[in-house]
Parts: C-alpha cells; sequence; structure tokens
C-alpha cells in the first residue's frame, strides 16, 4: 500500500497558524483522520485490498485495487462493485455520526464536547455534498451508475458536481464577506480543484466511449 502527502498541506498550516484558526484546522484533520478510517473497515469487511492512502490539504483519502472478478453486471445495469463503493462511501459520515452521538451521551468539559460535534457535523455535511469525487457524489454516480449505466453515470455526476460548486461558491462568497473566515475560501478553492480535475477524467472516459461505440458500429 502506497502513503503520499500533499504539500499544500504545509501552505494551509501556515496560513491558518497567522489567521489563529489552527485549532479548527487541527480538529478537522484529526476527526477526518477517524473518519477516512471508517472508509477502510468498511472497505476491508467487504473484502476490499487498501492501495493508497493520502493526506490532502482538507483531510484524508483512501484509495482501493479493483479487479475484473468484482465485476456482475446482473446486478440490474451495474455490478456489485458500485454497491461495495456507495456502501464503503457512506460508511464514512455515518463514523462522524457515530463521534456525534459518543460526545453526547459523554460527560466532560462543555466546550471540547461542542467542539467535536461542531467539527465534525462539518465534515459530514462537506462529505454529503453530490460532489464527485466526495462520499455525496460517490453514492450519486452508484446510485446514478445503476440505474442509467456508466457512461450517463460519469456525465451527469460530473455536471451535478458543477452546478453544486457554482451555487456553493455563490452562499460562500455571501459568508466570506460577513463572517471574515478564511476557511470557507480555502474549502470552496478545494473544490472548485476536485471538479475540474474530475471533469477533466470524465471529458476522457467520454471520448474512450465514443470511439469504443465507433469500433462497435464499424464491426457491425
Amino acid at each position: 500500500m502506497r502513503f503520499r502527502i500533499d504539500l499544500k498541506i504545509f501552505i494551509l498550516l501556515v496560513l491558518f497558524y497567522f489567521t489563529k484558526q489552527i485549532h479548527i484546522y487541527a480538529s478537522l484533520m484529526i476527526f477526518a483522520m477517524i473518519h477516512e478510517m471508517g472508509h477502510l473497515l468498511a472497505g476491508l469487511l467487504l473484502g476490499m485490498k487498501p492501495e493508497k492512502i493520502e493526506i490532502k490539504p482538507f483531510g484524508f483519502s483512501i484509495s482501493f485495487q479493483l479487479t475484473t472478478k468484482d465485476y456482475n453486471i446482473k446486478v440490474k445495469k451495474a455490478n456489485l462493485l458500485e454497491i461495495k463503493k456507495m456502501i464503503v462511501a457512506l460508511a464514512g459520515p455515518i463514523t462522524n455520526l457515530i463521534i456525534i452521538i459518543i460526545a453526547l451521551n459523554m460527560p466532560g468539559n462543555l466546550w471540547q464536547t461542542l467542539i467535536v460535534i461542531y467539527t465534525n457535523i462539518l465534515l459530514i455535511l462537506f462529505n454529503i455534498l453530490p460532489i464527485y469525487p466526495l462520499d455525496g457524489g460517490r453514492i450519486l454516480k452508484g446510485i446514478l451508475h445503476i440505474c442509467l449505466g456508466r457512461k450517463k453515470a460519469i456525465q451527469y455526476s460530473s455536471t451535478i458536481s458543477f452546478i453544486t460548486t457554482i451555487v456553493l461558491t455563490l452562499i460562500a462568497s455571501i459568508a466570506i464577506f460577513y463572517l471574515e473566515n478564511i476557511a470557507i475560501f480555502f474549502a470552496i478553492i478545494y473544490l472548485w480543484i476536485l471538479v475540474i480535475r474530475q471533469d477533466k477524467t470524465a471529458q476522457m472516459k467520454k471520448r474512450i466511449y465514443e470511439m469504443a461505440e465507433k469500433v462497435s458500429d464499424t464491426r457491425q
């Protein structure tokens, strides 16, 4: 299993330190790691093998190895692998929800409890956004894959990701103006990087499908 650190994380550490928000960033990263452990546990229970762990500016990411034996076209128009991916994606937000429930039922410092609850709510809300490759985007893409097929799932999830990010950017612009919170600004930048990268991948896959269809038509 490979391990990778995105060097942009150190830039954010410096920025959050000088804006006196380092404690918020540290809390987010700690619970983001626990969030990712939820993904890892779900994947292992489903028989999936971890391939790579990445530390990113706004959390951690675990990817799993994919093998052809995982595919099963008998599950409607999709496969068992898509169902596994959806379960793994859902495991992260569920982990944060469990942490919130535990925090509410454990005696302790009220301020620390509120920080734990606040941080995990942020992680849940951020990750359930219908933006691929966030958890919400992965679940949406899996549902579209099962209902409409792989090609349309890639196209529609990419479009929905763009629309959602545009709406969030407009809302975030107002929030940044009134709250003067630098974390919101960097979160939006991070989302745009994810969306643009994913769109490039989607466009490449679209061209591959079109070429495959042309070859198929020629053979017929």
